[in-house]
């Protein structure tokens, strides 16, 4: 099989990050074109956007939404798990809509791990490996977003990079 291939981005700084996003995900087109997605944080607000296509098509859904924030994540996907939809395009989020996540690779274990997360009561939107992500997170969430994922990281066998935010973590922005 060749070569597998996703891109993240990801943003925080003084500037309203969808421009940075959105021309960070036009370089990385040639990494994957069957979906891609953004999502902002504002104030502990979050808006998402995913479309199925090229960048044009996020671009085109996007237009003439005010979406402001200095905090977001965006990726463009090559499908690996789950035919490209919007349900299947990242960024993914947890049951409460509080952990968003975008990643590249593969989670080779995902299926145990989301039979565990359903058991416990987690609903799934999309068919992707990707989506245990931000509820593996939500499952173990204790106040820190640092320390969470690092317990999440030793539960995952696989190749991966991920950029990902809680929606009510404060912004810290220096000079």
């Amino acid at each position: 099989m060749g070569a597998v291939m996703c891109g993240i981005i990801g943003y925080l700084g003084k500037n309203n990050a969808l421009p940075v996003l959105l021309d960070g995900l036009r370089r990385l087109e040639y990494r994957g074109y069957d979906s891609a997605g953004v999502a902002i944080q504002n104030n502990g607000n979050v808006a998402a956007v995913k479309a199925v296509g090229k960048i044009k098509e996020l671009e085109n859904k996007i237009a003439g939404k005010n979406i402001a924030g200095k905090l977001g994540i965006a990726h463009t996907r090559w499908a690996t798990h789950g035919k490209p939809s919007e349900a299947n395009a990242h960024p993914h989020t947890d049951c409460a809509g509080e952990v968003w996540l975008v990643h590249n690779g593969i989670i080779e274990n995902y299926q145990p791990l989301k039979k565990h997360l359903e058991s416990r009561g987690h609903k799934f939107q999309s068919e992707t490996d990707t989506e245990v992500l931000p509820h593996l997170i939500e499952d173990l969430y204790n106040g820190n977003l640092t320390e969470t994922l690092q317990k999440v990281l030793k539960l995952l066998k696989g190749t991966y990079g991920l950029a990902a935010f809680h929606r009510a973590a404060p912004l810290i922005i220096r000079d």
